[in-house]
């Protein structure tokens, strides 16, 4: 069984911890796009781990992960990474880490040049400033540098030395900043190549190979639905294929050898930056809720803004996902809520919209449209079996159920693996 897990809002949905739980019962785990600028945690026990980079089933050491082709590396994150593991107990071998050399490299010019353009912006997008963007732009531009050229000197000299005459030029004379020395670049990276090539694979033939002598394999996304390039709330999304449909060009595994797609949905809704946000709270409710749900990205430490769950929103991405399962995560954070509404719809300019808006200025000023349910006032955390959840707890999950038309498999009860309810 070759399964995919996605989010279904703007990311944070709590797929790390889901990742981390489906992981131990399949061979492979792929992450398949997306960069440093997403994070995933995963509790064990006490121990609590922040990935960027590496998928989150490194920490089943009978298990092998894969950065697939669509995702872009930085290699000084992903070294700190596995240095970070290291000093933590943990040793990952090439037998459990494979890289695809077909992966871009985000280059020192690439976070600069993110920085750069971030400050000039009048509607700023809110990016990390991790160079992810500017990385893929150059990959789309067939001007990328690639894993595998950093195996290559003569490859990556002459891919350099481009880059630099073209990247430098910008930077004198569009920003007036610093350019870049070619010789400490090259130096540096061709280091960075030697350190990290035992990890190098053609993962595409790995995966294919794997799937043919029945090995499972999991799939994992970066960010949300609603980042996607294509169908996110563009232009405050990211910069690849954040949805099922990234999996293919993201691996190299065709679409007729995925079997199942999982959606993981926060039991309500956040996002990360700038962009619409129909459901947002109102600041005394947000201040609570990002408090209780600790609310605060992986990556940036940014404060995440907070509101009602959309099941407009969610129902546009569980069918562009082809999502057959749901994991309803951190239910527990709303626990202390006396009542709890759901949007079912949107209202602008005397219209009634039940489908997402392609139009962005109805989705910046659309009010939501709520029914609201009775809270539980009882704490759901840690419990681990469905019918101990307070009847309120499961008649709220059951309404998302009715409004989605998909079942909901998982839910989460709380940070740690244990904490998580299989309902069938």
């Amino acid at each position: 069984m070759n399964t995919v897990v996605v989010g279904a809002q703007w990311g944070d949905e709590g797929k790390g911890k889901l990742i981390d739980f489906l992981s131990k019962d399949v061979d492979i785990t792929v992450r398949y796009q997306g960069g440093n600028n997403a994070g995933h945690t995963v509790v064990v026990g006490t121990e609590e781990y922040i990935f960027h980079l590496l998928p989150s089933a490194i920490l089943h050491s009978d298990k092998v992960c894969v950065i697939g082709n669509g995702v872009v590396v930085d290699p000084p994150a992903l070294l700190s990474e596995l240095k970070d593991l290291k000093k933590r107990g943990i040793t990952v071998t090439p037998k459990q880490l494979k890289i695809s050399g077909f992966c871009h490299v985000v280059m020192p010019y690439h976070r600069i040049l993110d920085s750069l353009r971030e400050s000039v912006r009048k509607n700023k997008i809110g990016t990390t400033g991790r160079g992810i963007g500017p990385c893929y732009a150059d990959k789309v531009a067939r001007c990328g540098i690639r894993m595998i050229d950093l195996l290559n000197p003569r490859i990556l000299k002459s891919k350099l030395e481009d880059n630099l005459a073209e990247k430098n030029q910008i930077f004198k004379k569009g920003f007036g900043a610093k350019e870049f020395v070619f010789d400490e670049v090259y130096r540096d990276y061709l280091a960075y190549g030697r350190r990290i090539k035992p990890f190098i694979f053609d993962t595409a033939i790995y995966l294919n190979r794997a799937i043919d002598q029945k090995k499972s394999i999991l799939f994992e996304g970066a960010q949300g639905t609603f980042l996607d390039i294509d169908f996110g709330t563009y232009p405050f999304v990211t910069s690849s294929n954040s949805i099922v449909g990234g999996v293919c060009p993201g691996s190299g595994v065709p679409p007729m050898k995925i079997d199942k797609a999982v959606a993981a949905v926060k039991a309500y809704t956040t996002r990360v930056g700038e962009g619409p946000f129909p459901t947002e709270f109102p600041t005394r409710l947000k201040d609570i809720v990002q408090k209780a749900g600790k609310e605060f990205g992986a990556t940036t430490g940014r404060p995440r803004r907070c509101g009602w769950f959309d099941s407009v929103l969610v129902r546009y991405s569980l069918m562009i996902n082809g999502i057959s399962e749901l994991a309803i995560m951190k239910l527990d954070v709303l626990d202390i809520l006396e009542n709890i509404k759901i949007c079912t719809a949107y209202q602008y300019r005397g219209k009634t919209f039940k489908e997402f808006p392609m139009d962005f200025e109805v989705l910046c000023k659309a009010k939501p449209v709520y029914e609201t349910l009775p809270g539980w006032k009882w704490p759901t955390k840690a419990v681990e079996e469905y019918s101990k959840l307070p009847g309120n707890a499961r008649r709220y999950l059951e309404r998302l159920e009715e409004l989605l038309k998909v079942k909901i498999r998982y839910v989460s009860t709380g940070s740690k693996r244990h904490e998580t309810i299989i309902r069938y």
